[in-house]
């Protein structure tokens, strides 16, 4: 599969990298200015902002506002599978290449946009940023405390789903032409992708004609269900069912808390919880949460530690199961990257380092049928580098 990559930023570039992940022959199209802007990076020098969302990839600069460039990106789309872009809804048709131009060049195109609103209604023009959409979509009304109203989550993530979200639709339509012969367009954004995975909080609405007020730490419609200070640190503890109650509190040295009336049903437990969280929190002060998570794993309970970033890319789970990978750069050396979060038994995927900028202009044109003179002549015309 060869995707054409038009992508900026965090969605959309996310998408390509999994799909390169997995042997797409992903074309990071980039232009000749202004390229790369990694915050906190030196000037000149790819940062890990960068490397987070583009391993996996060739890198071609091109500018393809230009009529040369914009000619060269067509013969490129001729033998391509996908186009994939993150403008806002109706850019690619100003610069002349929406999805009519492209499927009357070849009919197999998918081709997929990943704007901030959607590409229809009346917000479909607007710039879709995470922490602007976090608060829009209902996700940051959900998330903090009582204490703190509402907070935006610790990682981009509203842009990573939407990254995730275009990745299906197109293996979708991928599939689809299978059966068809024809490409289509695909489209997700931002909002939707939050909208999309907001579940049993959206099912709490429907039920009771409420919103949800920010859930803390604490599972709203279970009890013991969150987070719990030990001697030396906070950990989960998951309280999932009757027979986990009473495993629980002979664990925890309580048992007459289970006899406790206040506590004696979930739904008594749900509505007691802060009674209930300052009982568990007394029994659990008299050791680490290191000995708690040991004790809960051989009575059946589901528990573990908050960790840093540190300590979790040490951890032997974590290595286990290849979620830190190690790659090498030509200009940084080694470098450090997530590991792939699904594994294919038979389809194993292979990351590869991040594109130097540029790296693969001449190598994707030449394979593309273009030749030295045609080359030498898109350089003159600074249309390539």
């Amino acid at each position: 599969m060869r995707v054409i990559d038009l992508t900026r930023y965090v969605a959309g570039p996310f998408c390509t990298q999994l799909l390169g992940d997995y042997g797409a022959e992903v074309i990071k199209v980039e232009p000749l200015v202004g390229a790369r802007q990694d915050p906190g990076s030196a000037p000149g020098r790819d940062g890990y902002f960068f490397f987070s969302v583009n391993r996996s990839k060739k890198s071609l600069q091109l500018d393809y506002r230009q009529p040369a460039g914009r000619a060269a990106l067509l013969k490129l789309v001729r033998g391509a599978d996908v186009v994939i872009d993150n403008f806002r809804p109706r850019v690619m048709e100003r610069l002349g290449l929406g999805y009519r131009v492209l499927s009357r060049l070849n009919p197999r195109i998918i081709t997929c946009n990943v704007s901030g609103f959607g590409a229809s209604g009346p917000l479909r023009d607007a710039p879709g940023f995470d922490q602007v959409v976090q608060g829009f979509s209902g996700l940051m009304s959900v998330t903090g405390t009582p204490q703190s109203g509402p907070m935006r989550m610790g990682v981009a993530i509203c842009d990573l789903l939407a990254g995730m979200f275009a990745a299906y639709g197109i293996v979708m339509a991928l599939l689809a032409r299978r059966h068809t012969g024809r490409g289509q367009r695909v489209e997700t954004s931002l909002l939707e992708a939050a909208v999309g995975i907001l579940s049993w909080s959206a099912g709490s609405f429907f039920e009771t004609g409420k919103s949800p007020k920010p859930q803390g730490n604490h599972h709203p419609l279970v009890s013991p269900y969150g987070l719990f200070m030990a001697a030396d640190r906070p950990l989960n503890i998951a309280v999932g069912s009757e027979r986990m109650w009473q495993s629980f509190v002979r664990a925890i040295g309580r048992p007459e808390l289970a006899a406790d009336p206040r506590f004696e049903s979930e739904r008594l437990r749900v509505e007691n919880r802060a009674a209930l969280t300052a009982e568990i929190e007394r029994a659990l002060a008299g050791r680490r949460a290191v000995q708690w998570v040991r004790l809960f794993a051989k009575h059946g309970i589901p528990a573990g530690p908050v960790l840093n970033l540190k300590e979790l890319f040490v951890h032997p789970q974590v290595a286990a199961r290849r979620m830190l990978l190690k790659l090498t750069h030509p200009q940084r050396g080694e470098v450090f990257a997530t590991g792939l979060p699904v594994k294919l038994s038979a389809s194993r995927g292979r990351p590869r380092r991040p594109p130097l900028l540029g790296e693969h202009t001449g190598a994707v044109l030449e394979a593309a049928g273009f030749s030295r003179a045609e080359l030498a002549r898109l350089r003159s015309q600074g249309v390539i580098p």
